[in-house]
C-alpha cells in the first residue's frame, strides 16, 4: 500500500549480573565473544580460541569468587559481557579498589546504547560493594572504548608503549580510573 508506514519496534536493551548459564545463554555468549574478538576489540584474545576454551573460560569467570560477570542483552539475546574483579583477600592496600575487565559489545549488537549500560551497571555494583575506584585499560586501537570511558568521566593516567602484540605489531595501551565515591574522611564522612 502506498504511504504505508511499518515501524519496527524499539529493541529490548538489559543488563544484569549473571550467577549461572542456560545452554543457550552461553552458546550466545560464546559467539558473541568470537564476534568481538574478531572484530578486533574488547577482549585478550586476538583470534577466537575455539568453542571448548570459551565455555571453559566462562563457567570458570562464576567459579573466581573475586569475579562477576554481567551481560548486555539485545531482545533477550546475550550480545557482550563485562568482568567486575576485585581485588584478592590479602590485598589489603588496594581493597579499595577493582577492576574493569574484557568488557564487550558484539558488532551486530552496537550502536544501542549497551556497551554505556554495561559499564554503568559495573560501576553500580562496584560501589554497592563498596569500593572507591574503577580501574581499567584499553588498547589504544579501541576508540569508541576510549571515548566511552573518557565521556563516562575515566581519568587517563598512564599508557604501556608494548601493551600488546597484535599481527606482530606493538599497540599502546591506556590505563584509567574512576573514583566512584569519595574517599574516606573527604567533606567531613
Amino acid at each position: 500500500m502506498p504511504g504505508t508506514q511499518i515501524q519496527k519496534p524499539e529493541p529490548q536493551l538489559f543488563v544484569e549480573r549473571l550467577e549461572e548459564f542456560t545452554d543457550a545463554d552461553l552458546h550466545a555468549l560464546c559467539e558473541a565473544t568470537d564476534a568481538a574478538i574478531i572484530d578486533g576489540g574488547g577482549f585478550g584474545w586476538l583470534n577466537p580460541p575455539g568453542r571448548r576454551a570459551l565455555e571453559t573460560y566462562f563457567r570458570g569467570v562464576l567459579l573466581v569468587p573475586e569475579r562477576e560477570l554481567f551481560v548486555a542483552r539485545l531482545d533477550g539475546e546475550i550480545v557482550g559481557s563485562a568482568i567486575l574483579a576485585r581485588p584478592p583477600r590479602n590485598n589489603e592496600a588496594q581493597a579499595f579498589a577493582a577492576n574493569l575487565m574484557h568488557s564487550y559489545i558484539a558488532p551486530y549488537a552496537r550502536g544501542h546504547g549497551l556497551a554505556r549500560m554495561l559499564t554503568v551497571c559495573v560501576e553500580d555494583r562496584a560501589r554497592e560493594l563498596g569500593y572507591h575506584i574503577l580501574n581499567l585499560d584499553v588498547r589504544e586501537t579501541q576508540t569508541p572504548a576510549i571515548r566511552l570511558y573518557e565521556n563516562l568521566g575515566y581519568i587517563r593516567w598512564g599508557e604501556h608503549p608494548e601493551y600488546a602484540l597484535v599481527k606482530g605489531k606493538s599497540v599502546r595501551g591506556y590505563f584509567y580510573y574512576k573514583r566512584l565515591r569519595p574517599p574516606k574522611g573527604a567533606n567531613g564522612s
